[in-house]
């Protein structure tokens, strides 16, 4: 089956003789995959052909649907609705050839992704790949947990190993749900954490892919941990080990008042008077010293549509307010650090009514 990455488009073609129209009906729909067509479609669509051809585009419409919602802990089985970034689409397509309408065409449990392609990856970009993520080292915040998404779908195996010996073995679920697509394996066993410093992929087809793991012992400030969704439409973590810098800015709206009593005022009454004000907090974060790979991490993270942030003990939606990323090298940079400026994702002063 396909695989719809929701943030680039997706085109579904036709191209028949003497096609005339066609009706589009598409289905979105969380669980287990539908085995027939349910006629209860979410969206119907009518196109009118060109020169018998007509090219839908369904992946904005399916996007609304994935809530992706990060809650401070990488979803496990079973993941729920709010924070699966991951969905089902089945289809109908129904043909008009002339005046006839033609027997539908159902095509059933797509896999649709809050992920996207770059334009060199073509049309529908598939990123049909067991590994989620780019990244073949994983550079490590001391002795914390390591989290590497997977296709649950495109998975035999995960072996974590230390020095050469597999000490852990993650397998892929058994008829997963589609919530349950992305399998964020980790280095843990009954809960207990597991010292690693590899971790090797096995897809369903193709070579393994090994997955080097550096831990970073050095930090003398407070390492800070963001989260977002990378190109693949998975949760990655990314530790900033340097200093961060808290700020804020505040916003305001005056008014003049009239503070006249009988020909008089009082001097200490301002004239001038506030209706609103409120601030926003922001982060300057740095990286400190990564391998050159990670410059594709920094890409999708300056890409990404959400992000999140670890900070005093809980996770908080934040903006990344750099607009352009200049990527280094170790040829020309020696030593590759990266400075992020984030904003909180809310008003400093709760304002939720």
């Amino acid at each position: 089956m396909a695989k719809i990455n929701v943030r680039s488009p997706y085109f579904i073609n036709l191209a028949t003789t003497n096609l005339t129209s066609a009706k589009l009906e598409i289905d979105i729909y969380t669980g287990s995959v539908n085995t027939d067509w349910q006629d209860s479609p979410v969206y119907t669509l009518f196109s009118t052909a060109i020169s018998a051809k007509i090219n839908f585009e369904i992946a904005e419409l399916i996007k609304d649907y994935i809530q992706a919602k990060f809650d401070g802990a990488f979803p496990s089985t079973p993941v729920t609705d709010a924070e699966a970034t991951t969905i089902f689409v089945d289809y109908r397509v129904t043909e008009t050839i002339n005046t006839t309408a033609q027997t539908p065409v159902d095509v059933l449990g797509e896999r649709a992704f809050y992920g996207y392609g770059y334009f060199e990856d073509g049309a529908n970009p598939q990123l049909a790949v067991a590994t989620l993520q780019s990244n073949l080292s994983i550079l490590r915040n001391n002795n914390e947990v390591v989290t590497i998404p997977v296709d649950n779908t495109l998975l035999t195996k995960v072996e974590w190993s230390l020095n050469g010996a597999v000490v852990l073995t993650t397998t892929p679920l058994s008829n997963p749900t589609i919530q349950d697509q992305i399998l964020y394996t980790q280095n843990l066993n009954g809960g207990s954490k597991i010292d690693v410093d590899s971790a090797r992929v096995f897809p369903t087809a193709g070579a393994s892919t090994i997955i080097n793991i550096i831990k970073y012992e050095k930090c003398k400030y407070t390492p800070l941990k963001l989260i977002f969704i990378n190109k693949f439409g998975a949760y990655q973590e990314i530790w900033m080990f340097a200093n961060s810098i808290l700020s804020m800015s505040t916003t305001e709206e005056k008014y003049k008042s009239n503070i006249l009593t009988n020909g008089t005022y009082n001097t200490y009454d301002p004239q001038i008077k506030l209706l609103t004000k409120n601030g926003n907090q922001k982060l300057k974060l740095n990286s400190d010293y990564y391998p050159e790979s990670y410059n594709e991490v920094f890409r999708q993270l300056f890409l990404s549509e959400k992000v999140w942030i670890d900070y005093e003990g809980q996770t908080l939606g934040v903006n990344i307010e750099n607009k352009q990323i200049t990527y280094k090298t170790s040829l020309t940079d020696s030593l590759i650090n990266y400075t992020i400026d984030v904003s909180f994702a809310f008003d400093t002063i709760n304002n939720i009514r």
